[in-house]
Formats: structure tokens, C-alpha cells, sequence
């Protein structure tokens, strides 16, 4: 067996340079003792895998099938034999996570300030960002989402509970305009909206009617890209604004905001870490991922 996944690990090498002499420098060996490794396994196979000339190599259609396989299986085996090896010792290195900025129970301070002191050797790179993306192919070793915009192909594990997307106003607000009563009441009234980016059409607002999910185009008085911006303006009694009801929860406890058009927006699943495979995951995110499963703070039922 050991000699077979050498003589994978060789097949892979050839094929990923498509030359004996560099496949050799790269895995410290001669370049004779490559040739004879490959003659050896076209042998066994009983097909060429590579046309070779004097001044090229290249795939046969057979080498580029078993190259199409080898190779990441090949990145599967070295994953996992690193991780299990990191099993005996303490978690080390780098994780870079791409984070919702509206989960804010992953972010925060005491959440990850818990699982750095824990784990000393491990260090971490957050992008918060609300952009979806590959966060393999950008990558990162795990991102925190809805799960309802997670792949399905993704491995997630909640890191809240369930949460709600709420509609806010200000008391001095409601008292000069009056509360809504439905959601198509809204186009009568000034919103603050979000979008990630100028060239971005407005968030539609979303709710449940008559049980069906039903998105709401309103018209913003103004938008913004941040968050922050948009809570102050609401308190500020500028308009009505939607988000999630953690991010408002502050502001809802000392009163300066309050919830209209409740019975309209009923909660779903939180946020979740995702990352793509058990197979591959180093010690570090084996540790974050046994943390956060851990965490209470990560779980406090939704108030209200």
C-alpha cells in the first residue's frame, strides 16, 4: 500500500509539471528514480500515462483520468493524515473566517476573546463582510452566515439561535407619522434601507403573509451600507428601518426603538459556521468549531 501511494504522489507530481526533472526536485529524489516509478505503474495499470518526446511530457487520456481522481484524492489523504497528526498535539496556526457583520453573537469580543486565551498558538484573520462568495475558492477555512444562504454542500454548525428580522421606529417617529398596520402601508412612510454597495439594488424587506414569505420593495428615504448608520438615523426619529433584532436589541431596551408589524416577522434558523469537509479541517478549526459548540453565550435564547 505504502508503495502504491508513492507511486500516486509521483504520478500526481509528473502531472501537475509535466516534467520528470522538476516532479524529481520536488519530491527530493532522482530523476531516474521518477521514470522507474511511472514505467512501474504504467506497467501495473497496463496503459501509458504520459506521451513523452524529448522535449515534452504530456497526459494520455488515461493519465489525465487517473490525474482527474489521484490528485485530489491524493490532497484529501495528506489533509487528513495532518489533521490526525495534530490531534496529539495543541491546536496551532492561522484561520481566516469570513463573518456576517450582523452575527453578532459570533463577534462578540468575549466569544472570541474566550477561544484565543484558550488556545494561545492559533491565531485569527476575520473579514467581516456581508458579500457572498466561494470561501474556499478566496481561501478562507470557515465563514459564519444565515444558514438559509449556506450550500448545501457546506458541513454547519449553529452559533445562535434562532433569530428575526424586525421592522424599527422611533417613538417620536410613530407619534408623528403613526405605525404601519401591514407591510404595504410602508410605501406611505420615510425608510432607511441597506445595500452592500452603490451598484446594488436596495434589500428587499422581507415578511410572512398569510403564511408565505413575501419580499417588499420599499422606497428609502436614504441608504447606507452600514449598519450603524442606519440605527442612529432610526433613533434619530429619520424614518423606519429593518434588521436583525440583535443588532437593535440596545436600543429597544432603553426604549429608543420599537417593533412594528410584528406578527409579520416570525423567526428562523440563525447563523451557522460552515466549512466544506471533517476531512480536511487542521487542528485550529477543529478547535473553533469545539468551541463554539461549547459556548453558551452562543446559544442565549432570543429574548422576547
Amino acid at each position: 500500500m505504502r508503495d502504491e501511494i508513492e507511486a500516486v504522489a509521483t504520478f500526481v507530481a509528473v502531472a501537475e509539471l509535466l516534467s520528470f526533472r522538476r516532479a524529481a526536485d520536488r519530491l527530493g529524489v532522482t530523476r531516474s528514480a521518477v521514470s522507474q516509478t511511472i514505467q512501474k505503474l504504467e506497467a501495473q495499470l497496463g496503459v501509458a500515462l504520459f506521451h513523452r518526446t524529448t522535449r515534452s511530457v504530456r497526459l494520455t487520456e488515461a493519465g489525465a483520468q487517473l490525474f482527474e481522481t489521484a490528485a485530489p484524492g491524493l490532497a484529501d489523504l495528506r489533509a487528513a493524515l495532518k489533521s490526525v497528526g495534530e490531534m496529539g498535539r495543541r491546536p496551532r496556526g492561522s484561520l481566516r473566517l469570513a463573518v456576517s457583520s450582523i452575527a453578532e453573537s459570533f463577534l462578540d469580543g468575549a466569544v472570541l476573546g474566550g477561544f484565543l486565551k484558550s488556545h494561545p498558538d492559533i491565531e485569527l484573520d476575520i473579514l467581516v463582510t456581508d458579500a457572498e462568495f466561494d470561501i474556499v475558492a478566496e481561501g478562507f477555512d470557515a465563514g459564519v452566515r444565515l444558514g438559509e444562504v449556506i450550500e448545501a454542500d457546506m458541513i454547519a454548525a449553529p452559533v445562535s439561535s434562532d433569530q428575526r428580522q424586525i421592522i424599527v421606529a422611533s417613538p417620536d417617529y410613530l407619534a408623528g407619522h403613526g405605525a404601519p398596520a401591514h407591510p404595504r402601508e410602508l410605501v406611505a412612510h420615510h425608510c432607511i434601507g441597506w445595500r452592500p454597495s452603490p451598484d446594488v439594488a436596495p434589500y428587499r424587506w422581507e415578511f410572512t403573509i398569510d403564511g408565505r414569505d413575501v419580499p417588499v420593495a420599499v422606497e428609502p428615504r436614504v441608504t447606507t451600507n452600514d449598519m450603524a448608520v442606519m440605527v442612529r438615523l432610526a433613533c434619530a426619529g429619520v424614518g423606519i428601518t429593518c434588521g436583525m433584532e440583535e443588532t437593535f436589541r440596545p436600543q429597544l431596551a432603553r426604549g429608543e426603538l420599537q417593533i412594528v408589524l410584528e406578527k409579520f416577522c416570525p423567526p428562523f434558523p440563525g447563523f451557522f459556521l460552515y466549512y466544506p469537509s471533517r476531512r480536511t479541517m487542521t487542528g485550529a478549526l477543529r478547535a473553533l468549531v469545539d468551541h463554539v459548540k461549547r459556548s453558551p453565550r452562543l446559544r442565549t435564547p432570543r429574548a422576547g
